[in-house]
């Protein structure tokens, strides 16, 4: 890669939510990155699914009081959306040839080269969580740690690459119609929450459904080709050198993919959690059931400060988790690991919403 002063460039509008939006013009590309902190801190970079971006795929456990605590108070966030998938996005020019799951990974590296970031933790959702196991895999000393939220690192079976190939299909002849809509609502959240108990959709999904449609199908093409045609990352999974906590529903359709990927990395720096009733998107279905995890997680790296009292005092309450099984290896939560006096922690537990 060459440096990062000839390939990239930078278009910046500054928005509310005391955040900016940077248009980042990379060698695969431009990009949108949406940083949201104080720049001094740590950098978490977040990557979301297929069709969706930032908003859609992440605000709900950043949105909620507990986790802008944990999780802005230790951390300089950059959302990066997949090319073409940032709000009022336009269609991706022809100029710019179609790119692979490894143009993306080096995409994200000219984004950290801009802001001159070195070493990052990342939180990516199912293919988003892909591309940045592939980014950590290439560019190992950049990642401290990787979050995952229904991750895929398998290559598709045929299953799923003749599914893709018939969305491809409608797709290029109808656009982001109701069977693309269902199709990608499936992906993301359970039955539960996609029906509901009176047969009504959730203000998630409704939410979701609205955003869907101001997507440009042919961006979403991009991505999901791209994606179509990933190889499988089994074999980098032990060469990683940062640990990994994983997040997967149990009624998510990428359920074993985790579970497969979980078996094949290094247990000692590995860590499942398991969330009941939950699809895919845990970000937005069940984001109170990431908050302990990932304070216990960032605590073994030293990135874990004290929030303001007030939020504080949610962080161990029964009221502000949803229910999970947590399969969590006590090296991960050992005292060298976590710099505390704890006793290792491997419990499987159901808390009251």
């Amino acid at each position: 890669m060459g440096d990062s002063s000839d390939s990239v460039s930078v278009d910046i509008e500054m928005i509310p939510l005391g955040g900016k939006e940077c248009l980042v013009e990379t060698s695969k590309g431009p990009i949108s990155v949406f940083v949201c902190g104080d720049q001094e801190k740590p950098a978490l970079i977040t990557y979301p699914d297929i069709a969706l971006n930032y908003m859609s795929c992440f605000q709900g456990l950043f949105f909620c009081s507990d986790a802008a605590s944990l999780l802005l108070h230790n951390f300089c966030i950059y959302h990066i959306d997949a090319p073409g998938h940032e709000l009022g996005a336009a269609v991706i020019s022809s100029d710019f040839p179609l790119a692979s799951v490894d143009d993306l990974a080096d995409q994200v590296a000219e984004v950290l080269d801009f802001f001159g970031l070195k070493e990052v933790m990342c939180l990516g959702v199912t293919a988003g969580a892909y591309i940045l196991t592939l980014f950590a895999t290439k560019y190992r000393e950049r990642v401290l740690g990787l979050i995952l939220v229904s991750p895929l690192c398998k290559a598709p079976s045929w299953t799923e690459w003749f599914y893709n190939k018939v969305l491809l299909n409608l797709l290029y002849f109808y656009g982001m119609c109701g069977v693309i809509k269902e199709c990608l609502l499936q992906r993301y959240f359970s039955k539960e929450v996609r029906c509901g108990l009176q047969g009504a959709e959730s203000d998630i999904v409704q939410a979701c459904r609205r955003l869907l449609d101001e997507r440009q199908s042919s961006n979403i093409m991009r991505f999901l080709q791209a994606m179509n045609q990933r190889y499988d990352l089994t074999e980098c999974l032990k060469k990683l050198q940062c640990k990994t906590l994983i997040f997967v529903g149990d009624s998510s359709p990428f359920h074993s993919e985790a579970l497969h990927m979980n078996a094949k990395m290094d247990r000692r720096k590995n860590a499942l959690v398991e969330v009941q009733a939950c699809g895919s998107l845990v970000t937005e279905e069940q984001p109170h059931a990431m908050l302990i995890p990932i304070q216990f997680f960032l605590m073994g790296y030293g990135f874990y400060r004290q929030p303001p009292a007030p939020a504080s005092n949610h962080f161990l309450s029964p009221s502000s988790t949803s229910n999970s099984s947590s399969c969590i290896p006590p090296e991960l939560l050992s005292p060298e690991s976590l710099g505390l006096k704890l006793k290792p922690i491997r419990t499987r537990v159901a808390i009251e919403v």
